[in-house]
């Protein structure tokens, strides 16, 4: 154990920093291990999402840390921090559960972003859905209804988080039957397409900022939409830009072409 004196010229050197009372750590930690040690709790909600590899529209600014109900707030590094007690293995781990912090992102954040979250987490195959819908039927307090709304609506079909943000436009706005990564067929060709309409024959594509390789990867790409065109397919391509940026532009355009495919 170091003495005082030794600490004291650690703290001096910059070789150690304090980061609560009588706790000291490395300086160059993460914030988020820092934040953990400090209040002694575990890292929660968005926080945990990231530790957990699951997408997220805005990185938190500060972190997530949830420590017992019944502890009294005591000085530490800039965190948001949430009172609720955890399991053994959160404690050990030092982050909440998947499941947990699904349903915790998915009672705290906008619906699409919990969307998101919940898909990338069933597409891991770490969680399923009947474990994510009796968690989110179980819960209590504040946001119930959200993280309820998001369980019944989230699949592991998703192929990305924007295509997640998308769908979740639909579901808002009760524009229904699209499916997730339906796969059309026509005469040899075989294609995924990210949200599909098989009675209008209508596809959706969210467009992230990949830009295409080479010639080849652009050339392939035509290729693709050219043969769902000739399936009799039309294709609706949306960008990053578009979904965040005027998601009622989207919804509307959806709306209009999916009102005329039906009619026809």
């Amino acid at each position: 154990m170091a003495s005082r004196h030794a600490v004291a010229k650690a703290l001096e050197r910059g070789e150690i920093q304090r980061i609560a009372s009588g706790i000291y750590a490395l300086p160059d930690l993460p914030a988020d291990t820092v934040a953990v040690l400090a209040y002694d709790g575990v890292l929660s909600h968005v926080s945990a999402a990231a530790a957990s590899g699951l997408p997220l529209l805005v990185t938190p600014e500060k972190p997530h840390v949830m420590v017992p109900p019944h502890r009294r707030p005591r000085p530490g590094p800039p965190a948001v921090v949430h009172w609720a007690d955890v399991s053994s293995g959160e404690r050990r781990d030092r982050v909440t559960s998947l499941s947990r912090t699904v349903l915790d992102c998915s009672r705290t954040l906008p619906f699409a972003e919990g969307l998101a979250v919940a898909d990338a987490a069933l597409a891991t195959g770490r969680l399923n859905s009947e474990e994510l819908v009796s968690g989110a039927v179980a819960m209590r307090g504040a946001g119930c209804p959200k993280a309820r709304r998001v369980a019944v609506a989230a699949t592991p079909l998703s192929g990305s988080f924007l295509e997640s943000m998308l769908r979740a436009l639909l579901v808002s706005q009760a524009i229904e039957d699209f499916e997730p990564q339906l796969l059309v067929t026509h005469e040899g060709f075989r294609a995924r397409v990210d949200l599909g309409h098989r009675r209008a024959r209508l596809a959706l594509e969210a467009e992230g900022f990949e830009f295409h390789g080479s010639r080849r990867d652009f050339a392939a790409d035509c290729y693709r939409y050219d043969e769902l065109n000739a399936a009799g397919w039309l294709v609706l391509r949306f960008t990053y830009e578009q979904i965040i940026g005027d998601p009622t532009w989207v919804v509307a355009t959806v709306r209009a072409t999916l009102a005329q495919l039906l009619a026809g």
